[in-house]
Parts: C-alpha cells; sequence; structure tokens
C-alpha cells in the first residue's frame, strides 16, 4: 500500500501557507493524510460580522478548505480538484481564538469525492458541521517536487 511522502506533505502545507487565499485569511493546513485534515484559524477582526461574532463565510470557508484537502491525497498526482456543492449547518457562535476544521473523506472516486468536517473552538465544542462534494479536475494538480506518494 502507498503511503504520502513526508517530503511532500512537507511541501505542500508551505505551499497552501503561502497561497493567496489561506494567507489572507489567517487560515493554515495544519495536517493532511490519506482521508483526513485539519485546518486551523486564530480569529481576529477581520472575521467579524457587525455583530461581534465569526461571519459565517469564515466558517463555510473552513469546512470548504478542510473538506478539500481531506479528499485530495486520493487524487492522481495531475489532478486538482473543486468543490461543486457545499451544505452547512451553523450549530453556535464564535467570536475570539483558534478554530480548527477537522476534515474527513467519506468517499474518495475518480471524479466524485464526499467528505464532511466539523468546525470546532478551543475548548472542542462544535461551530459548524458541513460536507462537500468534490469533482476531479485532470490535468490541473499541483507541481511539486517531491512525489506524493512512497512505497
Amino acid at each position: 500500500m502507498l503511503s504520502p511522502n513526508p517530503d511532500y506533505i512537507k511541501e505542500l502545507i508551505s505551499l497552501v501557507k503561502e497561497s493567496p487565499y489561506p494567507s489572507h485569511m489567517s487560515m493554515a493546513l495544519s495536517r493532511i493524510e490519506l482521508d483526513s485534515s485539519v485546518v486551523s484559524l486564530d480569529l481576529g477582526t477581520c472575521h467579524m460580522q457587525p455583530f461581534g461574532i465569526v461571519h459565517g463565510g469564515v466558517l463555510a470557508t473552513l469546512i470548504d478548505t478542510a473538506t478539500f484537502w481531506a479528499a485530495f491525497l486520493r487524487l492522481p498526482e495531475d489532478a486538482g480538484l473543486v468543490n461543486v456543492d457545499l451544505k452547512l449547518n451553523y450549530l453556535e457562535q464564535a467570536s475570539e481564538g483558534r478554530l480548527t476544521a477537522f476534515g474527513n473523506c467519506l468517499k474518495a472516486g475518480k471524479s466524485i469525492s464526499y467528505a464532511e468536517a466539523r468546525v470546532e473552538d478551543e475548548s472542542g465544542k462544535i461551530i459548524t458541521h458541513g460536507t462537500s462534494t468534490l469533482m476531479a479536475l485532470p490535468k490541473k494538480g499541483l507541481r511539486l517536487s517531491a512525489a506524493k506518494f512512497i512505497e
């Protein structure tokens, strides 16, 4: 069985950290494994809506990102991925601290994958839960120097 190459994972996490949108959101891919991911975000004033709680779009971004990376490693090296459906349930409010999204790929397919994620606050309270349908994009993969898998 193939396992993810630690050098690839390190390079991938660095690439995501330096990418414009995750950097803008102060969001980081903390961990990625086959079928799972962890994404973290330290809340700031830029993440708040006028009532002083985190904006729903920030929570949607965390769900979208965690589901994306949970499904990513199952793709062929030359393929990318895009979300085609995102469903969320906002369960609690948050206004400070670190939010962590835990993604799990429930079904990895050649063209369509299905994943879920939950966002928790620092105390472990679930703030948001969501699911995502993702579509593979042939020939849109990331070009990293390390191989994705080792035998």
